[in-house]
């Protein structure tokens, strides 16, 4: 029988059939969606109203993906959920059979390979480089070191105007108290070498826009990454008569979505150092999930306060505690809106996003034909002139059109090529004879402990 790891065990998954080789299970208990080519066998399986992600890799990898997962769900990290790792399989022959990673389904997230099948602009491109560079630093900044950035292993969300990047591959990963210098430059090197040669993938297929350059979009990452790890964490230094400027670096903290639970504040004679401490992300999710109950993305977060702000002066409720005006907004706005969604097309957007798309366009209706738009009117219109025409990102069922422009000739498995390719599928010889690799010794806690114990 299959031995089950989980925290957050799932009884419908001990039906399935274990005993069959991921690649060779059957159509009804999968899920064609959206994702990028891997070198393992990936499926997504669906279990009732849920869907999951099954990996097939050797044990020692599994479980060490599970465990890094599992510590970063823990510590609040953008990262899909590990749920279990089944192990002790047995093929109906007698044969071992690879353990399976199982992970939760990121529901409305997209691989970077489906967004530039559809087609994507050049500043679309830089806002899916800065959502890799906040998840990049934020993952740096608890001490995890990645060994393995690419865009491959990330998902993204739609957020507002911008995109969330999700890490959905931590075979390589390690988790440290902190991160040195040379550790963070050693992942910058590993991300730029993946980052070129993934954006020459995206050159060569035709679905890179001529004006962007692989090299550059890729030194990019680097610089970007640079930038804001210095405006999260370096010392600045001015004169004993600007202390002003101390609220100035929290104040730019929270607009780039992080908290500052500590500064180091070091007045030397005439002058002023700051430093931050400790810095969080999330800064306007969590005041959104405080006053509303609201979970969203940072900018979805940040657009739906700007709204409850202006809804809160716009009525005069400047004296009420903010969470009663969070309430009111509630009820008032943010549910009105959802409920004139009709329930068919509620797959197309996660229901955070279809407000700040509402909002959007009431804004263009209000522009065009110089009248404040009611909000209902604005998502009454936002329905039917935007939302029916688009894409689901939820769940493309078998029975649905697929969300890429081409057919693949398996939907449940990208790397065996389009269905209009011409000559047989795509064929590596060195990933057919490649053997996975069993974890070296410093992912093994226990060899270093054992390391660790003085000799007697």
């Amino acid at each position: 029988m299959p031995h089950f790891l989980s925290s957050r065990p799932d009884s419908r998954l001990i039906p399935l059939p274990w005993q069959v080789p991921l690649a060779e299970w059957p159509a009804d208990y999968l899920v064609a969606l959206p994702r990028g080519i891997s070198r393992h066998v990936v499926r997504f399986v669906a279990v009732g109203q849920s869907i999951y992600a099954a990996k097939e890799v050797v044990e020692e990898l599994a479980l060490h993906e599970y465990r890094m997962l599992a510590e970063l769900h823990r510590l609040g990290a953008p990262a899909v959920e590990a749920v279990a790792v089944v192990t002790d399989r047995i093929d109906e022959a007698g044969q071992p059979l690879d353990p399976v990673l199982i992970t939760r389904h990121l529901e409305f997230s997209l691989p970077y390979r489906t967004l530039f099948d559809r087609g994507v602009r050049p500043e679309t491109v830089t806002r899916l480089i800065d959502a890799l560079v906040v998840l990049f630093v934020r993952l740096h900044l608890i001490g995890f070191l990645w060994g393995d950035v690419s865009l491959s292993n990330v998902l993204f969300r739609r957020d507002a105007g911008e995109f969330a990047a999700y890490l959905v591959d931590a075979e390589t990963s390690e988790i440290h108290p902190s991160l040195s210098d040379g550790q963070r430059e050693h992942d910058l090197q590993i991300a730029h070498v993946n980052l070129y040669g993934e954006f020459l993938d995206l050159e060569a297929g035709g679905v890179l826009d001529p004006w962007l350059q692989p090299q550059v979009l890729a030194d990019s990452v680097v610089s970007r990454y640079h930038d804001l790890w210095n405006e999260l964490t370096g010392m600045e230094e001015f004169s004993g008569s600007e202390p002003f400027r101390i609220e100035n670096r929290v104040r730019r903290l929270n607009a780039l979505g992080f908290d500052v639970a500590e500064l180091d504040i070091d007045m030397d004679g005439s002058k002023i150092k700051i430093q931050p401490k400790v810095v969080e992300a999330g800064y306007h999710s969590r005041r959104l999930m405080r006053l509303t109950g609201i979970d969203a993305e940072e900018n979805q977060a940040r657009r739906l306060l700007n709204d409850l702000d202006t809804y809160r002066a716009s009525h005069g409720l400047q004296h009420m505690d903010e969470s009663v005006v969070g309430s009111k907004w509630m009820r008032n706005c943010y549910q009105p809106v959802l409920e004139a969604v009709p329930f068919e097309l509620r797959g197309k957007r996660e229901p955070v996003q279809i407000y700040h798309e509402v909002l959007e366009h009431r804004w263009y209706l209000s522009e065009r034909q110089h009248r404040e738009v009611p909000l209902l009117e604005a998502a009454q219109a936002y329905v039917h002139d935007i939302l029916e025409g688009l894409p689901d990102e939820k769940v493309s069922a078998l029975d649905e059109p697929s969300v890429e422009l081409r057919k693949l000739a398996n939907p449940f498995d990208p790397s065996q090529g389009y269905v209009d390719d011409d000559g047989p599928p795509p064929f590596d010889p060195w990933e057919a004879a490649a053997e996975d690799v069993p974890a070296p010794d410093f992912l093994d806690i226990n060899a270093l402990r054992a390391k660790a114990q003085p000799s007697e």
